[in-house]
C-alpha cells in the first residue's frame, strides 16, 4: 500500500533549549509534545497515536502515554536510532493510510550535556551479539565514522579540504539561528586549523553535543483540511538497514541507497526535483555519503560536489541543513533525525529565516543516518511537498 498523499505533517517544535539543567527527561518530551500540537492547532486531546524511540524513558510509550495523559489506539516504538523519527513519519503515513488513527504524535529528547546518556555507545543491560567480536577494539562513534572517512579517501580521492566545505556551509546557515549552538562563521582554514580528533576528522568536523528535543503531528487528509496551517504532505518514505552480514563489509556506502530510492520510487520524483535538502550530518563525511547514497550525485563525486559552497542556500545549486544542522545547531539526545524533518517542513512552509530561504521550495528530502556508518546502522528518507 502506498502512502503517496495519505498523511501530512500538521505541526511542528523545536525544544529551545541545548542545556536542560533541571528539566527532566520526560518534561522535555512533554514540551515538545504541546509546542508541536499548538503549532497544528491542535491538543492532547486530540492524539489517538504516539510514536517514540529509545530516547523516551520509563517503558517508552507506556510510561509517555500516561504522563501526557494520552487516550490512544495506535502505538509505535520503532528504534533505529538517530533515523527512528524519519522512520516513524513514515509508519504513521501507513497506520493513518489503514485507518488505525488520525492524529499522531511523535517526540524526541535527550540530556547527553546534563544527566543523560553520553556520546556512544550508551549502557546496555543486556549484552548485544556484537559485543564479544567488537569491544575489545575499543569502537566508538568517532574512530567508525573517521574510518569512513579514511576509506572514502583512499577510494575516491576525498580530500580534507572538501569535507571542510560541509561544516562551511552549515555555518553560513547558523549564524541566522539564534538557538544555534555554533554561531561563528567558519572557513576552510579553520575547520583543518582545528584539533585532530580521529584522523582525518578534526575537531570541527564533528556535531555539536545538545539536550533538547523536537516533535511532530503527522494527521490523515481531512484532519488537514481544517487546520489553519500551511500543509505539508508526505510523498514517499523509505527504510533500510546495514550490517556487517557476517564479514561482508563496503564501508563506502550506507544504507541510504535503498531508502532513497524506495522513497523517491514511491514518491514519483526525482533528485533533481528536490529544492532542499536535510541530510544527517554527525560529522562531514556522514554528509558526503549521503549526497552520494541518496542520488544527488554519482558515488565518490561526493567530496568534489559539496565544495566551492554548493550546499550554501542562496548560493550553491542543494542547499541543504539550513538551520545550522547537527553541525552547529542543535543534535539533541545525540540524535539527529527529528531536527531535519522540522527544517524541511519550515522550508515548504515558507518559515524558515529569510536570509536562508529557499526561493520556491515545493519538494524537500530529509534523510537520517542512526547507529554506526562503519557497522551497522538504519537509513530513512522521506520526500515532503508543500500542498
Amino acid at each position: 500500500m502506498s502512502i503517496k498523499g495519505k498523511a501530512y505533517i500538521a505541526g511542528i517544535y523545536e525544544h529551545p533549549t541545548r542545556k536542560a539543567e533541571g528539566i527532566p527527561l520526560a518534561q522535555l518530551h512533554a514540551e515538545v509534545a504541546r509546542g508541536a500540537l499548538a503549532d497544528a492547532g491542535l491538543t492532547l486531546a486530540d492524539v489517538d497515536a504516539y510514536f517514540c524511540a529509545g530516547d523516551a524513558p520509563g517503558l517508552g510509550a507506556l510510561s509517555m502515554a500516561e504522563y501526557l495523559g494520552l487516550d490512544l489506539r495506535h502505538v509505535d516504538t520503532t528504534e533505529t536510532g538517530g533515523s527512528s523519527y524519519l522512520v516513524h513519519v513514515g509508519h504513521a503515513a501507513q497506520a493513518i493510510a489503514a485507518g488505525k488513527c488520525k492524529v499522531a504524535l511523535i517526540t524526541l529528547a535527550g540530556k547527553p550535556r546534563t544527566g543523560g546518556s553520553q556520546p556512544g555507545r550508551p549502557p546496555i543491560g543486556i549484552v548485544p551479539p556484537d559485543t564479544a567480536f567488537e569491544a575489545p577494539y575499543k569502537p566508538s562513534v568517532l574512530n567508525i565514522y573517521a574510518m569512513c572517512a579514511q576509506r572514502h579517501m583512499h577510494e575516491f580521492g576525498t580530500t580534507s579540504e572538501q569535507l571542510a566545505w560541509v561544516k562551511v556551509a552549515a555555518s553560513q546557515h547558523a549564524q541566522h539561528n539564534p538557538h544555534a549552538m555554533l554561531r561563528d562563521v567558519v572557513t576552510v582554514e579553520d575547520v583543518l586549523n582545528s584539533p585532530l580528533m580521529a584522523d582525518p576528522l578534526h575537531r570541527l568536523d564533528c556535531c555539536v553535543v545538545s539536550d533538547g528535543g523536537g516533535a511532530l503531528v503527522v494527521v490523515a487528509p481531512e484532519i488537514a483540511d481544517q487546520l489553519a496551517r500551511p500543509k505539508v504532505r508526505v510523498l514517499g518514505a523509505g527504510e533500510a538497514l546495514k550490517h556487517s552480514r557476517g564479514g561482508e563489509v563496503d564501508i563506502s556506502y550506507s544504507a541510504g541507497r535503498w531508502s532513497a530510492a524506495r522513497a523517491f520510487e514511491e514518491a514519483a520524483v526525482k533528485p533533481a526535483d528536490i529544492k532542499y535538502a536535510s541530510l544527517y550530518d554527525s560529522f562531514t563525511i556522514t554528509v558526503v555519503m549521503q549526497i552520494e547514497d541518496v542520488g544527488f550525485c554519482a558515488k565518490g563525486e561526493g567530496g568534489r560536489f559539496v565544495a566551492d559552497g554548493n550546499l550554501i542556500s542562496g548560493v550553491g545549486k542543494l542547499p541543504f541543513n539550513t538551520d545550522g544542522g547537527g553541525l552547529c545547531n542543535n543534535h539533541p539526545g545525540n540524535r539527529g533525525g527529528m531536527t531535519k524533518i522540522l527544517e524541511a517542513v519550515r522550508q515548504l512552509r515558507g518559515e524558515a529565516h529569510p536570509a536562508v530561504q529557499v526561493p520556491n521550495c515545493d519538494l524537500a528530502l530529509a534523510h537520517g543516518t542512526g547507529g554506526f556508518l562503519g557497522l551497522r546502522h538504519g537509513s530513512a528518507t522521506l520526500i515532503l511537498e508543500r500542498v
